[in-house]
């Protein structure tokens, strides 16, 4: 079963996105926030960047949950940073069934999302850490998320629908 990665930096709107394309395919949707340990979310909390060892076992988690849903019946959006190719290759496990879709955002338009967002432990602080790390991806569904979040939503949806 299919499964879709909402992917980019913090604020780009994955949960967002994601959760129009999960409505339209009639999918489940999942946070990829809700993967984390206490400790990730501590020290994002206190405005420290995450290191590899940190995401860990945070990307495990997520790529055995991508295990079982290409096992279900229904597909799966995630919602997931996954910024660096090697995370994209563990979540993927080599299956063409998982298909990426990357939200790329400016600085400018992060901030500005981040600075509205209430209740998520991650600090604005964090920005320039996220596209520190962040390697465009090669194998993404790439889109400009200056459109509305329906209009980049509907953009991913006819894109996913096209043969790979």
């Amino acid at each position: 079963m299919m499964v879709v990665v909402v992917m980019g930096v913090a604020g780009s709107g994955k949960s967002t996105i994601g959760a129009l394309i999960a409505e339209a395919l009639g999918a489940e949707f999942a946070e990829g926030d809700r993967f984390h340990p206490a400790s990730n979310v501590a020290k994002m909390s206190s405005g420290q960047p995450l290191t590899d060892d940190d995401r860990l076992p945070w990307l495990q988690a997520m790529a055995d949950a991508i295990r079982a849903w290409r096992g279900g019946d229904r597909p799966t959006v995630l919602a997931c940073s996954a910024l660096k190719q090697s995370y994209r290759d563990l979540l993927a496990g080599g299956s063409p069934e998982v298909r990426f879709v990357f939200l790329r955002a400016t600085r400018d338009q992060v901030s500005s999302r981040m600075a509205g967002r209430k209740g998520h432990f991650m600090p604005t602080s964090l920005i320039g850490s996220q596209f520190a790390t962040l390697e465009e991806p090669r194998d993404a569904i790439a889109l400009d998320v200056a459109e509305s979040p329906a209009e980049v939503a509907a953009e991913a949806l006819r894109r996913l629908r096209q043969p790979v």
